[in-house]
């Protein structure tokens, strides 16, 4: 198992100083989201500025850019980096595409498959320079000329992650990525149950089996050496829980935890602007599912053994704050390596 870091919303000017001390400190990836910032520009610095260090995006939206438009960024990080980057792919959800994006949601599950099955394509172009003659149901690849081509590279392989919380697009995972970003609001009971069974669904329609994709996750930590500062932690982490329960998207979720009144709840809160009184509706056992509770220098052990035979990645939700020094996370890497 490996263990990775979010890179978190800091400066451009600040990512080859962060990405430095990451790899110094012993983690295998860094990774970028999309949020308020490009999830791409900053690994261009992490590129630069590191040399063992992968990095990839947990996630971009898909349906926010074209394949071609994916394919292409995601090249030239796999060429100016050496092989050391990873495309994360989420669907998002349809309001977001729809009205933010400006984009079209319907099928997502057949769409975004579609849509890495493009990917490759073109990329298989780029470096065999074959003609393009990609149609499917919903992207198609058909037309380039020498100006368009970036040409061969020494990495051509590029693995591909597909962000999935409920069945189907787990399943959608199995039948075309190389791997799996599980959404932090997880809980192993889910990822035994759901999850896995149906990425393994999916995979074997390719003559694979879940174990043969590399899953990773962001954990839920609620971190401190005394009471209170395991209190304040989890204040945070439960305001956290209550936002992502609102969203229809995670009740499947709270259904498998016998919550199925919960999230409705919380979404009529969340619609009233009633932010503040979300968190106090997250019961305790809600938490105990999702989140891992522990000293700093007992939570990498904790982490193997809690997701030992579930998870090839792991990382904490919440970055590595950039002030911290490199010898703490320098412990916690090695710790969590000797707990192997």
């Amino acid at each position: 198992m490996k263990i990775d870091a979010e890179l978190g919303t800091i400066g451009l000017a600040d990512v080859e100083e962060q990405a430095r001390k990451l790899e110094q400190s012993g983690f295998d990836a860094v990774w970028t989201f999309e949020a308020s910032h490009d999830p791409f520009l900053p690994l261009l610095a992490v590129a630069r500025a590191t040399e063992r260090l992968e990095f990839g995006t947990n996630i971009s939206v898909a349906f926010g850019r074209s394949p071609f438009a994916m394919a292409l960024v995601a090249w030239d990080l796999q060429d100016v980096s050496g092989g050391r980057f990873h495309l994360g792919l989420g669907t998002q959800v349809r309001a977001h595409v729809e009205r933010r994006f400006s984009s079209t949601f319907e099928h997502p599950a057949a769409r975004i498959t579609d849509y890495i099955r493009c990917l490759h394509a073109i990329w298989e172009c780029y470096q065999t320079n074959e003609r393009p003659r990609y149609k499917g149901p919903y992207y198609q690849f058909t037309l380039i000329n020498e100006a368009f081509n970036p040409g061969p590279i020494s990495h051509p392989k590029i693995p591909v992650y597909l962000a999935g919380v409920n069945e189907r697009m787990c399943r959608a995972a199995g039948e075309v990525a190389d791997g799996v970003h599980v959404h932090p609001m997880h809980s192993t009971g889910y990822l035994r149950d759901i999850v896995r069974p149906a990425i393994d669904a999916g995979a074997k329609s390719r003559g694979m089996k879940v174990d043969d994709l590399s899953l990773h996750a962001s954990v839920f930590a609620i971190v401190g050496d005394t009471a209170a500062e395991r209190q304040k932690s989890e204040e945070t982490i439960r305001a956290q829980v209550a936002f992502y329960a609102s969203t229809p998207s995670y009740r499947a979720l709270l259904g498998y935890h016998g919550l199925e009144e919960l999230g409705p709840k919380l979404s009529q809160l969340m619609r009233q602007g009633e932010l503040a009184a979300m968190p106090a509706l997250v019961p305790d056992s809600l938490m105990d599912a999702v989140t891992v509770s522990a000293r700093q220098a007992d939570l990498p052990a904790l982490l193997r053994q809690r997701y030992d035979g579930l998870l090839q990645r792991v990382a904490l939700y919440y970055p590595v704050p950039s002030g911290d020094p490199v010898a703490r996370w320098a412990d916690f890497t090695a710790d969590f390596r000797r707990a192997a």
